[in-house]
């Protein structure tokens, strides 16, 4: 089985970067991702995606990110399944594997 996917959008916000009991560097961050279709107004929707910083691409996304800085990343899919008050949630995020610093801005 492959679980792969690839992401280029814009930072939404600067990850936070925290160390874990193991001394590793880990954040997250929430990519801005344009829809590949217009709605009826013409604009084009957005997406926003968790994505899960580790090690050194959690360090080198906390001093270089910026909102509005435009990224590709190649990772996985993660999910969790948690319970409360009787109700099921699903809960998915992409873990970061590689991270490309495409420009600070991309034209529309």
């Amino acid at each position: 089985m492959l679980n792969q996917c690839v992401l280029v959008g814009k930072v939404k916000e600067v990850p936070e970067i925290r160390t874990t009991a193991q001394g590793n560097s880990v954040g997250k961050l929430i990519l801005e991702v344009d829809r590949s279709f217009r709605n009826e107004d013409g604009s084009l929707s957005t997406d926003l995606f968790p994505v899960v910083l580790w090690k050194g691409i959690a360090e080198e996304c906390a001093v270089l990110c910026k909102p509005g800085s435009v990224l590709a990343i190649k990772g996985r899919l993660q999910s969790d399944v948690y319970h409360k008050n009787d109700n099921t949630y699903y809960n998915c995020e992409m873990v970061a594997e590689k991270v490309t610093f495409v420009s600070e801005r991309m034209n529309a």
